[in-house]
């Protein structure tokens, strides 16, 4: 992405004019807000709406109505109210997964608490650890975060771009509402062909996944999509076609080689490139007033890791070499979900947190509670992870202090981590555990992780993926992506590359049009317009549930 032209806007002379009493406030009563309508939409529709583009849109036009704001007010503010909507997912995503094993098994406000607050407190140490990483020196292009920033810009100086802005925000949002609300237009157009064999092959019309492969390109955008065609044409269609394997087997095969490959990357950047700066990047946690890469020195960190440890021993009741597994696995996964959602704008929390309570089972014959709590760990600390490093993205684009956002995201977060567990204790309270897995809440996620309690799928592909994505880093790391495209379903990867190949297009046809902001600035407000419905349609779900109830 071409550097924003920013002469025209206004940014704060000290951290004081960004980390302000206002910015806060909006923050926690947007984070309340966007924490509650995520959990119900996470259980209802087994989806989250990415909540960046609205909470930039509400903080803008919340602190510029009070006057005399800046950029970098809104982007702390924005930080602070998004942080919790990414930990109710995660949390959503799996911790249902009990009651739906069995509907009569107990629930404990403490140990849910812990799971989440535990998570979240996770993720926040190492999103402050690896955030100068993902985001400053891989500069990876984070397209959720480029695009709330183009937003707060082209919003806040106004202009010619202005219109381009909100004229593609209005007609992403139109769509939006027809689509997802009065079901006056399809959500998908589905590719029969491929669907008999158990694919799910089709466009989704999504101008928000559109505009999220416009805004990565064509490089990374094919190589995702060559997983899809290998997943879906070669494993799921070929092999089924061919004979090989039955449709069962085939999207066990599909779902373990693209989850290894995803694991396989994240040990490879582990490896190759966290390690060896591990001095750089862990210093803070040892050195006496060095932050070293971390946002803020952390010499508290070790000793709030090992409180979690030992409550996560005494009061979760796992095993010690379970929690070794959780918090190695955490620190890998927060690895993998700024990966994931750097290079596609997707963040499969929960695949994260199967594959690590996978891991753990095995090693400790978890029962299915346990397990489900290492998962639950897991996918909080990784949601928040993906979900706030968009925000540095455009933080550091915006040239906001990284220590400003941190302080909004542990307030953001935390408070969505207390207000999430609240919900989850009202609705088994008011419906009985059984009501996770019903039509009421079906929590597909969740469910997903209960049916892989057992394992994986299919162990030697998964090793097999592994290895191959391993060797094939260390040789070039422009195959990072190809587990995700295998990985997912194959409309989502189709339409996104659809994206990608309008850049493709436009990059030969019109290069002026390509090279300047024009481009970028119509992909941000489709991506706003589909973003802030879907928050707006799920606040609207939440409200009828909760008035049903």
């Amino acid at each position: 992405m071409m550097a924003l032209d920013q002469s025209q806007v206004k940014h704060a002379s000290s951290f004081k004019e960004q980390f302000t009493a206002r910015a806060i406030i909006i923050g926690v009563v947007g984070s309340i807000i966007l924490t509650c309508s995520s959990m119900f939409v996470a259980l209802k529709a087994s989806s989250l709406p990415w909540p960046i583009m609205f909470v930039a849109l509400a903080s803008m036009f919340a602190l510029k109505a009070m006057g005399n704001t800046n950029v970098n007010e809104i982007n702390v503010a924005h930080t602070c109210m998004s942080a919790g909507a990414m930990v109710a997912g995660g949390l959503a995503f799996t911790i249902p997964g009990i009651f739906i094993l069995n509907n009569d098994a107990e629930f404990s406000i403490l140990k849910v608490m812990l799971v989440t607050v535990g998570g979240t407190v996770l993720g926040l140490i190492f999103t402050s650890l690896i955030r100068k990483h993902f985001v400053v020196e891989a500069d990876m292009p984070y397209a959720m975060g480029q695009a709330a920033a183009e937003v707060v810009v082209v919003g806040d100086e106004g202009g010619k771009q202005t219109g381009a802005l909100f004229g593609s925000l209005g007609i992403a949002g139109l769509w939006t509402a027809l689509r997802d609300w009065f079901a006056a237009v399809p959500a998908m157009t589905n590719f029969g062909f491929m669907q008999k064999f158990g694919s799910m092959g089709g466009i989704w019309w999504s101008p928000m996944m559109i505009a999220v492969g416009y805004l990565i390109g064509p490089a990374t955008i094919f190589v995702w999509f060559l997983g899809a065609v290998i997943g879906d044409f070669g494993i799921l269609m070929g092999g089924q076609a061919s004979g090989l394997w039955d449709a069962a087997t085939a999207s066990g095969i599909k779902s373990s080689l693209g989850l290894g490959w995803m694991v396989g990357v994240g040990l490879a950047i582990t490896a190759k490139e966290i390690i060896p700066r591990a001095k750089s990047i862990f210093g803070g946690m040892f050195s006496k007033g060095q932050a070293g890469d971390a946002i803020v020195p952390m010499r508290w960190a070790p000793i709030v890791i090992l409180i979690l440890a030992v409550s996560f021993i005494f009061v979760l009741d796992l095993p010690v070499v379970a929690v070794i597994i959780t918090l190695l696995g955490v620190w890998l996964t927060t690895a993998m979900s700024s990966q994931c959602v750097g290079q596609s704008g997707i963040n499969p929390m929960e695949v994260f947190g199967i594959f690590v309570m996978a891991i753990a089972k095995v090693a400790c014959n978890l029962e299915v509670t346990q397990a489900v709590f290492v998962a639950g760990i897991v996918a909080i600390a990784a949601g928040l992870t993906g979900d706030v490093m968009n925000d540095f993205k455009s933080g550091s684009i915006l040239h906001t202090d990284p220590k400003a956002q941190w302080y909004g995201e542990v307030i953001g977060g935390v408070i969505g981590a207390v207000v999430a567990s609240g919900v989850m204790l009202v609705l088994v309270k008011a419906y009985g555990g059984g009501v996770f897995g019903s039509e009421m809440f079906p929590a597909a996620q969740a469910a997903a992780v209960a049916s892989v309690v057992g394992g994986i799928a299919n162990v030697p592909v998964f090793f097999g993926g592994l290895i191959a994505s391993i060797v094939i880093y260390f040789i070039t790391p422009r195959f990072t992506m190809l587990g995700l495209g295998i990985y997912l379903p194959f409309y989502l990867s189709f339409t996104a590359c659809l994206g990608g190949l309008v850049r493709f297009i436009t990059e030969k046809a019109a290069p002026k049009f390509a090279q300047g902001s024009t481009g970028n600035v119509i992909a941000s407000g489709l991506l706003a317009g589909e973003g802030c419905v879907g928050v707006v349609i799920a606040l609207v779900q939440a409200i009828q549930i909760l008035t049903a109830a």
